[in-house]
């Protein structure tokens, strides 16, 4: 829990790394914002500069102009943003850029719908307008609508406009989410934590102008959208782990299941479909089964860092499944295994060792062995994610 001055009621946060050109502009627009958020809603407020080692006088420029500034020696737009957020002596946080892209003013609206209960209020340019020359096309018609229809598939987040670089959020909702993200996915991350823990989400118009630097911008398209992409994929393994899972393991057993039923009752069949589909479909079911423990490691570790709740099926379901009954079902499976494969050994021995007209066997019995071993090693696995814990879907204790 960060340090509070009950004589303030809003921060507004901006990342700083050499805006000296336009650092005047948006601090004095964070100040009407304010003057406006004390006139409308009766709150207080100040500007604190987050700066992430500026060396061209932006520090001393902030200062002279009332904000408080903050040193953030992590590098990144989010690094900046999390130390500024954690310094900040506001229960009402704003963040916005401080290039002059943003209409500061317009956090007005956005600080009001957290006065009226949303935990997170974030802008959409698509409402409020984006100017000629302030996004390029590629962002604006490709890198933004796919990533933001992305987000919103895998958490059902309901966003229009999930990049937008003016936001407010309560400094509650943001000590709930535990951000982590040090570069421009620091964006994406908010929204998604936000969605999986259920808090409530508000959008406002945000209008976005060309900004004021006499440089390039810090952010890299490309580079950035991969590291958006790669980060939604990190926080969703419903999709990343479980329905490949899903679709492996059910399109494998069916496989492995038609081919021991044909090699029970009509082995001629099974002969004709060829050892090659037996081995791929058993390897899809071992690939089915690791990435089944990946999904549920990495819920449990989303759980236990505080960014998701257990769900009531998953405490149920861990009711029966623990690190012991993990243990002993992939001891049972080994030696379910080892017995399948003897009697391969057998089998072949009687034949003199000739060739085999059918791997179906051996193919089954060295699965259930792999199985076996899958599941002894990714028990101890959930149990450490847990927290060392051997029930996997304890939930954490609340934070004080």
């Amino acid at each position: 829990m960060t340090e509070r001055n009950d004589t303030v009621d809003v921060s507004i946060v901006m990342p700083c790394l050499n805006e000296s050109r336009s650092l005047e502009v948006c601090i004095t627009a964070a100040k009407d914002a304010l003057r406006e958020m004390s006139q409308r809603l009766g709150l207080t407020g100040e500007v604190v500069i987050a700066d992430n080692g500026s060396t061209d006088g932006s520090q001393a420029l902030a200062e002279q102009l009332g904000a408080r500034v903050v040193n953030v020696d992590e590098k990144g737009y989010g690094a900046a943003l999390r130390g500024g957020f954690l310094a900040a002596h506001g229960r009402y946080l704003v963040m916005g850029d401080a290039d002059g892209s943003y209409e500061f003013r317009e956090s007005v609206a956005m600080v009001e719908a957290l006065t009226q209960g949303a935990d997170l209020c974030i802008g959409s340019r698509f409402k409020g307008g984006i100017k000629p020359g302030a996004m390029p096309w590629k962002n604006r018609y490709i890198g933004n609508p796919v990533l933001t229809g992305i987000l919103n598939l895998l958490f059902q987040s309901g966003v229009g406009d999930a990049h937008c670089g003016l936001r407010a959020l309560t400094k509650d909702c943001f000590e709930q989410m535990g951000l982590t993200g040090a570069g421009m996915e620091f964006a994406s991350e908010m929204v998604i934590k936000a969605s999986l823990l259920r808090l409530r989400i508000a959008e406002r118009p945000a209008t976005l102008s060309p900004d004021l630097r006499d440089r390039a911008p810090h952010l890299r398209p490309w580079r950035d959208g991969w590291r958006h992409l790669r980060y939604l994929f990190m926080l969703s393994p419903t999709w990343l782990f479980a329905a490949p899972a899903i679709l492996t393991g059910v399109t494998g057993a069916t496989i492995l299941g038609w081919a021991s039923g044909m090699a029970i009752f009509r082995p001629g069949v099974v002969s004709a479909i060829g050892n090659y589909w037996v081995i791929l479909a058993a390897s899809m079911v071992s690939l089915s089964h690791i990435a089944a423990i990946l999904a549920f490691a990495s819920h449990f570790n989303g759980v236990r860092v505080g960014y998701r709740r257990n769900r009531p099926w998953v405490v149920g379901l861990t009711r029966w499944i623990t690190l012991e009954t993990m243990l002993l079902a992939g001891l049972a499976l080994m030696v379910l295994g080892g017995a399948i494969l003897a009697y391969v050994v057998l089998a072949w021995s009687t034949r003199h060792f000739g060739p085999t007209p059918l791997v179906l066997p051996a193919v089954v019995g060295t699965l259930c062995v792999t199985l076996g071993a899958q599941n002894v090693l990714g028990g101890f696995l959930l149990a450490i994610v847990s927290g060392n814990e051997a029930r996997f879907a304890k939930q954490p204790a609340p934070t004080p």
